[in-house]
C-alpha cells in the first residue's frame, strides 16, 4: 500500500453546511457492498456533499471500517478532502491500526497534528498507542504517553488499557504495572493486558499470581484471560496447574470457543501430555487447521512420529500449515532426512504451495545433512517465485550454505541484502567461525557495530567460537570481558565453555582452570568438556582425569568423556588405563557413539556407518578403499594407531579398524560417484580423528581433489595436501 500522500494546499472551497439528514448521507448507513458505496460517492460529488467535512467523514468511515472496506480507497477519498476533520482522521487511524501496516497509523497521527484544526481526542490515542505496540516503537509510544498525560486523558480506561499493552509488549513490565496500579478504574481488559504481557515475557509465575489477584477482587475472567493463563502454564510445563485451569474453564461457564480449545491443546502438548490433548481433541465439535497442526506437533515433539504421520493422513484438508507442522517437527527432532522426504512429498503432490515457514524448515534440514543440492534448488525457487527475502529466509540460506561448505555462497547472500537484523549478522559470523576464518569473523563483528546492530548472547557465542578455532586468544579474552562491561550481556554457560576452549587450545590450561574456578555459576558438562578436549590436544593427563570426573558426576551416561580420556591414555601409551576404562564402560552399559558420515550425490544423501557394507555400491567402495590404502603407503603414510579406543595387538586389524572409519567410506564413494571437478562434501556426526585428518590431507593431494569435511565442531577444507584449519583444531 502506498504511503498516505499530503494533499495540495489549494483545494476546492469547503462547504461549511452540514447535511446530516440528507437522503444521500443516510444511504451510507444502509450501504451493503463496495459497489453501492462508490455509487453514493458519485452522488455526493454531483450534489456537492463531498466537500462538506461531516458528509465526507461519513464516507471515509464506511470506506475504512465497514465489512466491505478498502483502505486504499478510503485513503484516496481522504486525500481529496480540502479540510478533513478529526472524525475522518480517527477513522483512518483506527483502520490502519488493525491493518497489516500499522506504521501508517503513526504517519496519519503526525498529519493530524500538523494539518487538522482539531486536537487528538480520547478516540484517537488508543489506536495510535495500539499501533505503536504493534510496530514495537517504544520511543514513539512514550511520546504519545506524555501527550496523553498533558491533555488529561491518562485516567481514561480505554487509553490506560492500551498503555499497559504497549509497555508490556515492549518488555517494560515495571512501567506497565505502575500504570495498572495508578488507574482509578480497571476492567477485565486491564487485567488481561497485564496477564498476557507477563506470560509473553516468560514471567509465568507473576502471570498466574495476577490471575489469582483478579479472582480475589471478584472480577470474572473471560476467554482472553484464560488464554494468557494457559500460555503461562505451557511455558512452566506445569501439567497439574494446566489441568486445574482446564477444569476452571469448564466449571466457570466460560465459553469454550475454538480459539480457547486450541490454547488448551497447545498447553497440554507443551506440558508433555498428548493423552490429555488427544482427549480434548476427540471431543472438539469444531476443529480448524490450528487444532490439527497443534495435535500433530504434540506427537512429533514427543518423538511419536507414527502417531504424527497417522494423524497427518487423517487431516480432512491439508493446507500448507499442516505440511509445515510435520516438516518442522522432523527437522527440530534431528530427523532431517524425514523432513526432506516430506518436503519432496509436498512438491510431488502439489497439494499446497510452500511458504516461508516451509522453506526455512527445509533449509535447516539441508543444513543438518549437508544437502547443498536441495538447498541451492530452494534458493533458486525463492528467486523464481519472487518470494521476498526476509531476515528469517536470509538467515536460513546463510546457515545452509555455511554448513554445506560453500562459504563464498553464504557471503554472497549476506552481501546481497540491505536489511540485516542481529540473526543475519550472527549467522554469518557463525559461518566464518566454523570455516576457521576467525579474523574475518572479528572484522564482520566490527562492521556490525558500525551498522549499529546490537549483538545478542548468540552473537558472542559465535564470535568466541571464531576466536577459538583460529587461535585468537587475546581477542577472545577482550570480547569475553566486553560482554558485560560494554554490552550489558551476562556471560552464560556457552560463553564460559568458549573462553575455556580458547585458553585450553592455546595451551593455557592453568588460565582455563582459573576461569572455571572463578565462575559465578556452577560449571556444567560443556565447560568441563572444553577443558577435557584441551587436555587431549596437549596430553595433559592429570587435569583430564579431574575434568572427566566432574563430567561423569554431572552426566553419568556421558560416553564421550570416557572416549576422550581413553584416547589421552592411548596417546601417552597408558594402555592398562585404556583397558580399565573399556571395562568400566562395559560394566555400566555405555557404548561409544557410532560414527556416521553423509555425502550428497545428485541430490541424494548417502549415509555411512563405521565398517558399513549396506550401500548398493559397497563392493566398489571397498575396492576404492584398497586402492587408496595402496597409494597412501606408496606416499609414505603410516597410520596413527593411538586413535584406536583400546589396544589391538594385531597389526592388520589395527590398520583395518582405522580405514573403515565412516568418513573414509564416504570419501571413497565421492571419488567414485562425483566428477573430477566437483568438490567432495562430507558431514560427520563426531569429531574427525587425527589419523583420518592426516589421511584426507594426503587423499586431496594424491587425487587432486577438494574435500570439505564438516565434523561436530567445524569445517576442514582439504586442498593439495593442506587443510584450512592449519593444524589448529
Amino acid at each position: 500500500m502506498a504511503a498516505p500522500s499530503i494533499p495540495l494546499a489549494n483545494s476546492i472551497t469547503v462547504n461549511d453546511q452540514h447535511f446530516a439528514n440528507h437522503p444521500t448521507i443516510k444511504l451510507i448507513e444502509q450501504c451493503s457492498n463496495f459497489r453501492h458505496l462508490k455509487e453514493i460517492h458519485a452522488q455526493m460529488l454531483r450534489a456537492g456533499l463531498f466537500f462538506d467535512p461531516f458528509s465526507a467523514s461519513k464516507l471515509i468511515q464506511a470506506s475504512a471500517l465497514s465489512q466491505f472496506s478498502s483502505l486504499q480507497y478510503a485513503q484516496k477519498v481522504f486525500d481529496q478532502i480540502p479540510q478533513p476533520n478529526s472524525y475522518s482522521f480517527n477513522a483512518l487511524i483506527r483502520a490502519y491500526a488493525s491493518s497489516p501496516e500499522p506504521i501508517y497509523t503513526l504517519l496519519m497521527f503526525i498529519r493530524l497534528l500538523h494539518e487538522c484544526g482539531q486536537e487528538p481526542n480520547k478516540y484517537t490515542y488508543p489506536f495510535v498507542i495500539k499501533a505503536s505496540a504493534k510496530v514495537a516503537d517504544l520511543r514513539f509510544g512514550m511520546g504519545i504517553h506524555g501527550m496523553v498525560v498533558k491533555t488529561g486523558f491518562s485516567s481514561d480506561l480505554f487509553v490506560g488499557n492500551c498503555l499497559i499493552h504497549l509497555y508490556a509488549q515492549c518488555g517494560c513490565l515495571d512501567v506497565a504495572n505502575r500504570i495498572f496500579l495508578s488507574m482509578p478504574d480497571k476492567d477485565v481488559v486491564s487485567w488481561n493486558s497485564m496477564i498476557n504481557g507477563l506470560a509473553q515475557s516468560d514471567c509465568v509465575d507473576q502471570a498466574v499470581e495476577f490471575f489469582n489477584r483478579m479472582e480475589g477482587e471478584g472480577l470474572k475472567p473471560n476467554d482472553v484471560t484464560m488464554m494468557g493463563v494457559l500460555s503461562a502454564c505451557g511455558k512452566k510445563a506445569d501439567l497439574e496447574l494446566g489441568r486445574w485451569v482446564h477444569s476452571y474453564i469448564n466449571e466457570s461457564g466460560i465459553d469454550s470457543c475454538l480459539i480457547l480449545n486450541n490454547a488448551i491443546l497447545d498447553m497440554y502438548n507443551k506440558c508433555g501430555s498428548t493423552k490429555d490433548a488427544r482427549n480434548l481433541f476427540d471431543k472438539m465439535v469444531e476443529k480448524d487447521v490450528i487444532s490439527w497442526t497443534t495435535m500433530l506437533a504434540g506427537y512429533a515433539k514427543l518423538g511419536d512420529f507414527n502417531a504424527a504421520r497417522y494423524l497427518f493422513e487423517s487431516v480432512p484438508s491439508k493446507g500448507i500449515a499442516t505440511w509445515n507442522a510435520l516438516i518442522s517437527a522432523y527437522e527440530q527432532s534431528n530427523n532431517p532426512k524425514e523432513a526432506i522426504a516430506i518436503f519432496n512429498e509436498l512438491q510431488l503432490s502439489k497439494a499446497a504451495k510452500p511458504d516461508e515457514v516451509t522453506l526455512v524448515s527445509t533449509l535447516s534440514a539441508c543444513s543438518q545433512l549437508g544437502a547443498i543440492d536441495l538447498g541451492g534448488w530452494i534458493h533458486v525457487y525463492i528467486k523464481k517465485e519472487g518470494i521476498k527475502l526476509n531476515c528469517h529466509l536470509i538467515t536460513a540460506l546463510i546457515d545452509m550454505y555455511s554448513k554445506c561448505g560453500d562459504l563464498q555462497k553464504a557471503l554472497e547472500v549476506f552481501d546481497s541484502v540491505d536489511k540485516r537484523d542481529v540473526y543475519v549478522w550472527s549467522s554469518m559470523i557463525a559461518g566464518l567461525a566454523m570455516h576457521g576464518c576467525g579474523r574475518d569473523a572479528v572484522e564482520l563483528f566490527l562492521k556490525m557495530q558500525e551498522a549499529k546492530v546490537k549483538p545478542s548472547s548468540v552473537t558472542f557465542t559465535n564470535l568466541l567460537s571464531a576466536c577459538s578455532h583460529s587461535g585468537l586468544v587475546e581477542e577472545g579474552r577482550e570480547f569475553f570481558l566486553q560482554m558485560e562491561r560494554v554490552y550489558k550481556i551476562l556471560p552464560c554457560m556457552e560463553h564460559y565453555a568458549c573462553i575455556v576452549d580458547i585458553l585450553g587450545r592455546a595451551g593455557l590450561l592453568e588460565d582455563a582452570m582459573e576461569v572455571i574456578n572463578s565462575m559465578p555459576i556452577t560449571p556444567n558438562a560443556s565447560v568441563w568438556g572444553a577443558l577435557l578436549g584441551a587436555c587431549k590436544l596437549h596430553n595433559e593427563v592429570y587435569l583430564a582425569e579431574q575434568a572427566c570426573k566432574q563430567i561423569l558426576e554431572l552426566e553419568p551416561q556421558n560416553h564421550g568423556a570416557y572416549v576422550v580420556l581413553s584416547n589421552i591414555y592411548a596417546n601417552v601409551g597408558k594402555w592398562d588405563k585404556v583397558s580399565e576404562l573399556r571395562k568400566v564402560m562395559r560394566d555400566v552399559g555405555l557404548k561409544k557413539e557410532p560414527g556416521c558420515s553423509s555425502i550428497e550425490v545428485n541430490g541424494v544423501v548417502h549415509e555411512f556407518l563405521v565398517g558399513d557394507s549396506t550401500h548398493p555400491m559397497s563392493k566398489e567402495i571397498y575396492l576404492k578403499l584398497e586402492e587408496i590404502a595402496d597409494r597412501l603407503k606408496a606416499a609414505g603414510y603410516v597410520s596413527n594407531k593411538s586413535q584406536l579406543l583400546h589396544l589391538v595387538e594385531e597389526e592388520d586389524i589395527q590398520e583395518k579398524a582405522l580405514y573403515l572409519h565412516c568418513e573414509r567410506l564416504a570419501i571413497a564413494y565421492g571419488l567414485i560417484a562425483l566428477g573430477p571437478s566437483q568438490p567432495i562434501r562430507v558431514v560427520k556426526n563426531l569429531r574427525v580423528c587425527e589419523d583420518c585428518h592426516s589421511v584426507v590431507k594426503l587423499i586431496s593431494k594424491i587425487y587432486d581433489r577438494e574435500i570439505l569435511l564438516r565434523d561436530r565442531y567445524r569445517f576442514h577444507r582439504f586442498r593439495g595436501g593442506c587443510c584450512s584449519c592449519m593444524g589448529y583444531w
